[in-house]
This record gives C-alpha cells, structure tokens and sequence, in this order.
C-alpha cells in the first residue's frame, strides 16, 4: 500500500512538473510574440516574464552559433531586424527547456520621410528588365536580367539606342552593377558568381561570392568597398580586390521595422539608398551601423509603371544630386530632386 502511494505521488509530481514546464514556454512565447511590435533597441534588457524567472536557474541565448548569457540587446550578438533565437532555460530540478523566439530589433533614431520633385522624365526601353542601374557622365550603364535575356549594356541618357552591349550565357540571371575605379562589377542572381569587365565592357575575370550570401542582388560601392545586397535584411561590404572576401556587413532597420528583401543599392554624399523589392519606397541608409534615416515613398511614380508583380520599382542612380528612378520593364526614367 506505501508502494502504490509513493508511486502516486510521484506520478502527481511529475504531471505537475510538465505542468509547469508548458506553462512557463508559453508565458515565455506568449510574452515575445507581444513583444514583436514594440520591439528593442541596443542596450535595451530583454524583458522575461518574472515567473520564468522565478522558475528558472540559469537562462541563456542561443543565436546561430552564438551563445549568451546576457539579457541585454548587445549589438555584437543581435543585428538589427529580425533576430531568430533560442531561449535555453535551466530549471532549478536541472532540465533545460527551450524556447524559440523572434527578438525585433529597430533603429533608436526616427526615420525622416523625404519629400521629392519630379524635374525630368527621360527614356526607358519597356523590355529591359532592370536589375542594376548606374549613370557616369551622361551614360547610363544597365543590367537586364532574365536567363536567356541577360545581358550588360550602356547608353546616352534621353535616347534608348545602346551605344554597346554585352550578352550573357543563357544560363546567367543578370543583377546589380557598380563602377568601381576603371572596372564595372556585375553580379549574377544564384549561380554564385560575378563578373568583371575593363572600361570597354571587356570581360576580365569572374568571382565567387562569399557562402554567406546566398543570391546576387544589388551593388553599389562607397569608393573603398563594393557594397551589395542578397534579398535578405543584410548589406554587405566586400574587398573589390578580392570580391570573396566580406570585410564587414551590416542589417537594416528604421525605428519601426525591420526590412528584409533589400535590393538595388546606389551610394551617394555618404548614405545608401536602397529599394525594398515589391515595396513603392526607397529607404536612405546609414552605412555604419544600417539604421533608416529617410524614407522617399514613390507611389505616385510606381502607380503610373507597376501593373503586376514583375515590373516594379527597381533602379536608383544619381545625376549630380538629383536621383534617377526607373524599374523593371517601365518606359520612363524619372529624374527627381529631394527636399
């Protein structure tokens, strides 16, 4: 009879204790998941509902292959944007249970928007799938993408006739471009690989990206570094003599959200300007530390060009101060003056 009452009540302990397990994951969960909008800022004490606390010996984060004890929002273990992460909670009977979580994290300084006029519209062959976009002296230099299609080209600003164009391999989905010194970066979309040519669209040698960055995007440079995007809420900074090797990169985020699906990239009098595939906005950046600084909403541009999914806003270039903007498949380049 003691027998059968000892295993009862250690039958009721252990259903109490994975009682309490659930609910402590869920407190934790429910607690993160209202937590999303709000989100953090570095330096920020993540918040931990206190009957985790309470509950817990010892609790750490796991993020990749990192791993922290800290419950601060350190900005050399999360970035900004989304981070994915793992919170690893030792309980005082010595079991650890885990609990994955997505931890915002957004810029501490408001994003201003930025007003604009249009001052010209220029030009643009309707069957160019632009994928990079640059302008050097009068010249617009363009990236079509597409397999099958691709291909690298330039002409005068105002006209549509190529002054020179260089095909690519079927199998090469053209992407962004940048001039760098004497030579013009290309990349490719998943193939892993960009391109190199001299200052006559000679090809010169080819490159492989870094593991890390999965796509080829967009790509601008800041005069030191080849600067690109990979669909992703990063931006990377890469040694132009050796394109394989990242020197640094960098997330994006304003004060209310993160951003993911960064693309075309152009750098200009000390900021990045980048669009946000899909979205009617190009987001002005700040290269040390990825924080939105401006937001130029051009809907009323986009409206006039977008009639379905493919031929949206896609290509930013400068003509003195002004910025172009042009897009997949649109007929018109529009030169813009911000306020």
């Amino acid at each position: 009879m003691k027998k059968i009452f000892l295993a009862s009540a250690f039958a009721l302990l252990f259903l109490a204790s994975c009682t309490n397990d659930k609910d402590i994951l869920n407190a934790l969960n429910d607690y993160n998941i209202s937590q999303q909008e709000k989100g953090y800022h570095f330096g920020d004490q993540l918040k931990i509902p206190q009957d985790v606390l309470d509950y817990a010996d010892a609790i750490t984060i796991s993020f990749g292959d990192k791993e922290s004890n800290s419950l601060t929002i350190d900005p050399g273990f999360f970035t900004l944007g989304e981070n994915d992460v793992t919170f690893n909670i030792k309980t005082k009977g010595g079991e650890v249970l885990q609990q994955d979580a997505t931890i915002n994290v957004f810029a501490k300084a408001k994003a201003t928007p930025l007003s604009y006029e249009v001052v010209n519209q220029y030009p643009h062959s309707p069957d160019h799938f632009t994928e990079g976009f640059e302008l050097h002296d009068n010249i617009v230099y363009e990236s079509i993408g597409l397999e099958g299609k691709s291909k690298l080209l330039k002409y005068t600003l105002g006209t549509t006739t190529p002054l020179q164009e260089v095909p690519q391999p079927a199998n090469i989905f053209s992407e962004g471009i940048t001039l760098f010194g004497n030579k013009i970066y290309q990349l490719t979309y998943r193939t892993k690989k960009g391109f190199i040519y001299d200052s006559t669209m000679k090809l010169e040698k080819e490159f492989e990206y870094p593991n890390i960055i999965a796509e080829g995007w967009g790509m601008t440079n800041d005069g030191k570094n080849l600067i690109v995007s990979d669909g992703t809420k990063n931006i990377y900074f890469l040694n132009p003599a050796n394109p394989s090797e990242i020197v640094r990169y960098i997330s994006v985020a304003s004060d209310k959200e993160g951003y993911e699906q960064i693309n075309e990239l152009e750098y200009h009098n000390g900021s990045i300007y980048a669009n946000v595939w899909q979205k009617p906005i190009i987001l002005k950046i700040n290269p040390a530390n990825g924080e939105v600084i401006g937001i130029i909403d051009l809907s009323n541009i986009t409206k006039q060009n977008t009639a379905g999914n493919d031929d949206v806003l896609n290509g930013i270039a400068f003509k003195g101060d002004h910025m172009l903007v042009t897009g997949k498949n649109w007929s018109k380049i529009y030169e813009i003056s911000l306020k």
